[in-house]
């Protein structure tokens, strides 16, 4: 069997039926099987009742999505302590996983409804789980490059500023744009790397079983060996949680405390880091608003334009910061129709 196709009902059938085979020696009751979750990708999950409790089936179109990079990277994972799910069985060829459930709360799911210490808590053990995975050796992963960083940005032109917002983006403002692209991921692929999640922030981490026990990791399958900087950025300037700078700044230090104790290579000096990480939140921010963009746009997935605002005013608040970004945030306020007082700086 060969099902190497998108279409959700398609696959589903062709996953039940290889699910079928399993369901005698995992006492799969496929009868009561539920949609787990979707995400920006053509992945599907969905949650059986099982022997010992449930597990989820992953539905992970080959033509678009890579289950042995899953698979490499949670045996990577694992074996250096990150709690992430153990595959139990595979189907590459099909892009079909059987994998353990980490239950079914994120921290996204539940950050609005714990008291601030409780808070606190979950996101010093968040800090504790990044610093573990920024020590897993990801050397013989893909590079994060510069050249990469630059060109995801396009995305931020293309369906943020043109598709999404029908901006004509002249000429002298498209060159000023890919300046701006260039010096940012220069910049940012000039500090140390690491592993890099890049998507490390409350829809992926999981609540654990107990306050003791490490959050749960998800959703690593396009891990690279990147920036230091990349996911402490994703979690405190969080695209789909709203984090006031004094909450970022105090998460940010903390993670720079823990990890200069731990031997990362980050700055010993606070305020380069700050900024640092700052910059690469810009880089990844305008990034997500042209892939939020993308996803109403070209996949139909509108639920992920709720965060747009949000976005926006991570991007405003570091772009007002620095003043090599004045033309940057020209261009913003004509997206925007707002009014600009900031003029070209050459």
């Amino acid at each position: 069997m060969n099902i190497n196709k998108t279409n959700p009902e398609l696959r589903k059938q062709a996953l039940l039926q290889w699910l079928n085979q399993l369901s005698q020696s995992y006492k799969l009751e496929l009868k009561n099987i539920s949609s787990a979750s979707s995400d920006a990708s053509f992945r599907h999950y969905y949650r059986i009742p099982a022997a010992d409790g449930t597990v989820i089936a992953m539905d992970s179109p080959p033509c678009s999505e890579n289950t042995e990079a899953f698979v490499q990277i949670t045996k990577l994972l694992n074996t250096h302590g990150i709690t992430v799910p153990s595959i139990l069985e595979q189907d590459i060829q099909n892009g079909f996983l059987l994998i353990s459930d980490l239950g079914n709360k994120t921290y996204y799911q539940v950050v609005q409804d714990v008291n601030d210490n409780e808070l606190q808590s979950m996101y010093r053990s968040a800090i504790k789980v990044l610093i573990k995975l920024q020590k897993v050796p990801a050397n013989n992963l893909p590079k994060y490059s510069s050249e990469l960083l630059a060109n995801e940005l396009q995305l931020f032109t293309e369906w943020y500023a043109q598709k999404y917002k029908g901006i004509n983006i002249t000429n002298a403002e498209l060159n000023t744009l890919q300046n701006i692209y260039k010096d940012l991921a220069k910049h940012n692929s000039s500090v140390p790397y690491v592993f890099v999640h890049r998507d490390f922030h409350s829809p992926n981490l999981m609540m654990p079983n107990s306050p003791n026990d490490d959050p749960g990791v998800i959703d690593y399958q396009d891990a690279l060996y990147g920036p230091i900087t990349y996911d402490i950025a994703s979690l405190v300037m969080d695209a789909r949680t709203t984090w006031e700078e004094e909450q970022q700044l105090d998460w940010a230090i903390r993670y720079w405390e823990e990890a200069k104790k731990s031997g990362l290579p980050v700055s010993s000096d606070f305020n380069d880091f700050h900024v640092a990480y700052e910059l690469m939140s810009l880089q990844r921010n305008l990034r997500v608003l042209g892939v939020f963009s993308r996803l109403s746009i070209r996949d139909n997935k509108n639920q992920y334009m709720q965060h747009i605002p949000r976005v926006n005013k991570y991007i405003r608040q570091v772009a007002l910061r620095y003043g090599a970004f004045d033309n940057l945030v020209r261009i913003l306020d004509k997206i925007d129709n707002i009014e600009t007082k900031v003029g070209y700086t050459f």
